[in-house]
């Protein structure tokens, strides 16, 4: 028998059979349920022919009533090439589907949304979005999911300007909108404020450059990003257009040089890279420092050795307190921009679902419980109605 260890964090057994997983799998994991009635032959004339001629009638009339008689305005389509799936890299559309299916029963079970797992067989950016322009009647918002750096950041922008829907790439956002949530809680025990923190991150890819972004929306102090060639700025040679922006607003001491010149006197470090921290770098951080060593299923430093210097620590993991889990910010964002008849998700929508987050765990908080767990019932709905009124609040709702 083949086993995996997951710890026991959350009732998560500590371990996980082959054949656990695969039952569990088999068949894949969503089904279509029907709404309403087909028990009688008056039941198929309502549900169909004739009477859903009717209805049609109707739509093609006044388009607008799609969204009342059919599943589109609540329908999520979750999006994938699979060039960028977990920690597998690029696996192809077939490999991929899985993990989107596994992400639209999350969108159901944690938000009552329906979505539509689509894992498309290119990774052209002009054909995803003339793809997604196509089947605009058939959704009402696109979660892209596990799409390659730097493809991402242009494919994201495209989508968003060609439909008049919610978007957003959750490996970006999602992770952005959690890690901002466990910040602001982890300033909180750390007595510290937000606008006081020097943030070191690691990685600028999809995770890290959206990070930086919303912390520097949300009043961080000082942020350093690293990539595979030391700290970002500006005048460095062969950066990209991303990492050119990232100097617009990053490094206002002009560091140069490597993680150890970063890290030396951070407050904050945040890994969302596969890189490695040396513990001799961790203890060159400020006294009573704050580590997110995100990377999956490896965190850049473990907890243990992080905790000997950091007066809090998160990972990406479930047996070890403090997980940041992007389930807790994409269920409610797209149900509270669908709430709202949101065209667009805006950067004050995902700071408000980072605060929503934040206030639910903030009345128990300590070093272990920076943010609440994924199962707990009250984030979706705190989430969505911070995002909803959020929407309205920017201009961007219809309802």
């Amino acid at each position: 028998m083949t086993t995996m260890n997951e710890g026991t964090a959350n009732g998560i057994g500590a371990e996980l059979t082959h054949e656990e997983i695969f039952a569990a799998h088999e068949g894949g994991k969503l089904t279509a349920s029907v709404t309403a009635p087909l028990d009688s032959a008056r039941d198929l004339s309502i549900a169909y022919t004739p009477g859903v001629a009717q209805v049609s009638r109707a739509i093609a009339s006044d388009p607008s009533l799609a969204d009342r008689y059919t599943w589109t305005q609540r329908l999520v389509a979750v999006v994938s090439d699979g060039s960028a799936v977990l920690g597998l890299g690029d696996i192809g559309p077939k490999a991929s589907l899985p993990v989107m299916e596994g992400k639209s029963a999350l969108f159901k079970t944690f938000a009552g949304l329906d979505s539509i797992p689509l894992v498309l067989d290119t990774n052209d950016v002009d054909e995803i979005v003339e793809t997604l322009v196509r089947l605009r009647p058939s959704f009402g918002a696109v979660n892209l999911e596990d799409i390659s750096a730097p493809r991402c950041f242009e494919l994201e922008r495209r989508v968003t300007e060609a439909l008049d829907c919610p978007v957003m790439h959750d490996d970006q956002h999602g992770t952005a909108v959690v890690v901002l949530a466990a910040l602001r809680n982890a300033a909180r025990v750390a007595g510290r404020d937000l606008g006081s923190l020097r943030v070191v991150i690691s990685g600028a890819g999809a995770a890290g450059v959206a990070c930086a972004k919303i912390l520097h929306t949300a009043g961080v102090g000082e942020i350093v990003v690293l990539d595979s060639r030391g700290v970002i700025s500006a005048g460095r040679d062969g950066l990209t257009p991303i990492k050119e922006e990232l100097t617009t607003f990053t490094n206002p001491r002009g560091i140069t040089g490597g993680p150890a010149e970063a890290m030396r006197g951070a407050d904050v470090f945040i890994g969302v890279s596969v890189g490695q921290v040396p513990e001799e770098q961790v203890a060159m951080m400020a006294e009573d420092s704050i580590v997110f060593a995100l990377s999956n299923p490896d965190p850049e430093v473990h907890p243990d050795i992080a905790g000997k210097y950091a007066s809090v620590v998160a990972t990406g993991r479930s047996d070890f307190p403090n997980q940041i889990n992007n389930v807790l910010a994409f269920p409610g964002i797209f149900k509270g921009a669908l709430d709202a008849g949101a065209r667009a998700i805006t950067d004050g929508m995902k700071v408000a679902a980072a605060e929503a987050i934040a206030a639910v765990a903030a009345d128990d908080l300590s070093a272990d419980y920076i943010v609440p767990s994924p199962l707990d019932p009250r984030v979706a709905p705190a989430v969505s109605a911070a995002v909803a009124k959020a929407a309205r609040a920017e201009g961007v709702a219809t309802a």
